[in-house]
């Protein structure tokens, strides 16, 4: 299966679901829209990944190419194209299927446990209870026909699908490396002393375990968008 991720900043990569995808047999390519790389035809892909990013979908004025993705992403569901958000990825989605993403009471920056609210579509695919990592300072509203799929106390939305397309708003494809690099371009986002916000060591100190656990919730998704498990 061809899968296509948009990445949008340099330090936030497809990490676990590359080596997935290479451990599995599947062509993976990525298209780095920050360096001014063109977004791909949707017939290219079989899978179209979003990556994460400290911009907000609302800065078309300083990320033109927001719009254009935003577009893409009506096109690939359109079409039936599997498409899997993460983090901005998954607010990308939400605008762009008609939901208001703004910005929420409280970031959430840290490994913290998520439940699964319903066993509907790729419900059934994530556990009762998982902690994968969060960084995010944004949420959305639940896009018009979209199933809920997992909350947090804080962020009722931190999971949905929507036809063939799943927004995660947290990180199962985190590694120890790729964790390394958001704390070393986005540590200045954690305010000290707020509620559900790790300090940067211990983020960093949990990462090599706390992985482990989630990396199975990111293989059945990620079996289910490529045909591998019905």
């Amino acid at each position: 299966m061809r899968i296509h991720y948009l990445q949008h900043v340099s330090f936030e990569g497809p990490a676990a679901i590359e080596d997935w995808a290479r451990e599995t047999g599947h062509t993976i390519i990525g298209s780095h829209l920050y360096r001014g790389d063109a977004l791909p035809d949707p017939a290219a892909f079989d899978l179209l990944v979003l990556m994460g990013g400290p911009m907000s979908v609302n800065d078309e004025g300083e990320y033109p190419w927001l719009r254009e993705e935003k577009r893409l992403v009506r096109r690939a569901m359109e079409l039936g194209r599997a498409v899997l958000g993460v983090c901005l990825g998954a607010q990308l989605i939400a605008s762009a299927t008609g939901a208001r993403v703004y910005r929420a009471l409280h970031k959430e920056i840290g490994w913290f446990p998520v439940r699964r609210v319903t066993t509907e579509g790729v419900g059934a695919r994530l556990p009762e209870t998982f902690t994968p990592l969060h960084w995010h300072g944004e949420t959305f509203d639940l896009p018009k026909d979209a199933t809920r799929l997992a909350e947090t106390d804080l962020t009722p939305n931190q999971a949905f699908q929507l036809g063939p397309a799943v927004g995660l708003q947290f990180h199962l494809e985190a590694t120890p490396r790729s964790v390394q690099a958001l704390v070393e371009n986005a540590a200045h986002e954690i305010e000290a002393g707020k509620p559900f916000q790790q300090k940067p060591p211990a983020i960093v100190t949990q990462t090599p375990e706390a992985a482990k656990t989630v990396w199975p919730v990111l293989w059945r998704l990620l079996g289910h968008l490529t045909g591998e498990q019905a």
